[in-house]
């Protein structure tokens, strides 16, 4: 098949002047207005694809990460890509009134979903929203004890760019986590892996989103971004020490953990 081919294809960040949407080749400029124009499609029924996408699991993943966050009473916790506010709202439970968590995002759209949905469960007093773009967080430096990113690092045009901005602004002592599609190391998984993505994740979201092409770039932008062990690399080349990975499902999702010491 024509994907399998595609997604051997080397990152063509090699250029300064591309990058990849998906499995297309792209000027790096244009890529944060074509994600940005998925996010804006997508973000009514987010929420939504993400439980029937993975069956539920999802939540089960992000149980997995804030549990590895350390995350205590009274810190200061920085969630990017954060728009629909699903770390935020347990984060926020962690943090307690003494602390505070901050959602950033690029997407207005998605921002205005999560504040919709905290809202409603009553989350508010210690929880905030910033539009912001990850390779440039406006925050000041040594700010936040702990900086996660969950299934967003993949959408970030230059990702080198997101990792070394969220290691100024994490606190000495604090801890990056980074949960995201990853390469499954399971024999045999790959391939099924592989037809439930690209033959059935598009058709999902045609019937429940209305959007099978944005459900498709989601699925390809999976593909291209790095593996477990050149994310791990990337966050260390960023100045993280003592990085590591647990692979989740079979490594179909990989959690990173790294420190700024």
């Amino acid at each position: 098949m024509e994907y399998e081919a595609l997604k051997q294809h080397p990152d063509p960040g090699s250029d300064d002047n591309l990058t990849h949407f998906g499995f297309r080749e792209v000027p790096a400029e244009e890529k944060a207005g074509l994600v940005g124009r998925v996010f804006d499609s997508v973000a009514g029924k987010y929420d939504l694809m993400n439980d029937a996408m993975s069956f539920g699991v999802h939540r089960l993943w992000k149980r997995f990460a804030v549990g590895q966050s350390g995350v205590r009473t009274g810190q200061r916790v920085l969630d990017v890509a954060g728009g629909t506010g699903d770390l935020a709202a347990k984060f926020a439970g962690r943090v307690g009134p003494s602390g505070s968590v901050v959602i950033a995002d690029i997407n207005a759209a998605m921002l205005d979903v999560g504040r919709r949905r905290l809202a409603d469960r009553g989350i508010a007093g210690n929880v905030e929203f910033v539009r912001a773009d990850a390779e440039r967080l406006p925050f000041p430096d040594d700010q936040f004890d702990c900086i996660t990113i969950a299934f967003g690092l993949r959408n970030v045009t230059h990702k080198e760019a997101a990792l070394a901005s969220m290691f100024r602004v994490l606190k000495p002592g604090g801890r990056l986590l980074v949960l995201e599609f990853s390469h499954p190391v399971l024999p045999g998984l790959g391939t099924l892996y592989d037809v439930y993505s690209f033959s059935l994740l598009p058709l999902m979201g045609r019937f429940i989103a209305n959007d099978e092409d944005s459900y498709r770039y989601l699925v390809e932008s999976i593909r291209r971004h790095p593996d477990q062990e050149t994310l791990k690399s990337m966050m260390e080349a960023a100045g993280f020490e003592r990085a590591h990975y647990f692979n989740l499902s079979g490594g179909i999702v990989a959690l990173h953990r790294g420190y700024k010491l």
